[in-house]
């Protein structure tokens, strides 16, 4: 199986354990996890900061993932993140990870879709144009290590 370059957009504090599990797949290469000490260093630096560094993290990126749990939607660095993959012409698509059991939480709600919040010009909405995927309840852990790959493919293939 091809190592594809990916990062992950997703909301640190309600997710990260969860975020791990999907780390864990061998579709996937690259963006480790950023260490809560090093990412309050990068917070402490400000907007610029936090910019700079998604900046230097998305540069070599083929796709962009974000996993999508209760808040992600709201986070204004998960917008941005898709904002920039966007207008950078990057592949892009999202999977709802509220299924997924964390260590700490359990599960938790099915958030909404990030693509939803944004308009193009013409009145569409970017998930329109952006594959959401929601896991079924019962296998989530297995049914996204089965479909990660191809799910990053076609997103590929859609912006190419």
């Amino acid at each position: 199986m091809a190592r594809i370059p990916v990062f992950f957009s997703f909301h640190y504090a309600n997710d990260v354990m969860r975020v791990q599990q999907i780390r864990n797949i061998g579709a996937l290469e690259g963006n480790e996890p950023v260490s809560p000490n090093d990412w309050e260093q990068v917070k402490r630096g400000g907007d610029s900061s936090i910019k700079r560094w998604i900046d230097e993290n998305l540069k070599y990126k083929r796709c962009v993932i974000v996993l999508v749990g209760a808040e992600t939607a709201n986070r204004p660095w998960v917008r941005y993140e898709i904002e920039k993959t966007w207008n950078d012409g990057k592949a892009i698509f999202g999977i709802h990870i509220h299924n997924l059991r964390c260590p700490r939480n359990g599960t938790t709600v099915k958030g909404k879709n990030p693509f939803d919040t944004f308009t193009f010009e013409d009145g569409r909405k970017l998930s329109s144009a952006v594959s959401c995927y929601d896991p079924g309840a019962y296998d989530t852990y297995n049914e996204i290590a089965r479909n990660m790959t191809s799910w990053i493919n076609s997103a590929i293939a859609q912006r190419s």
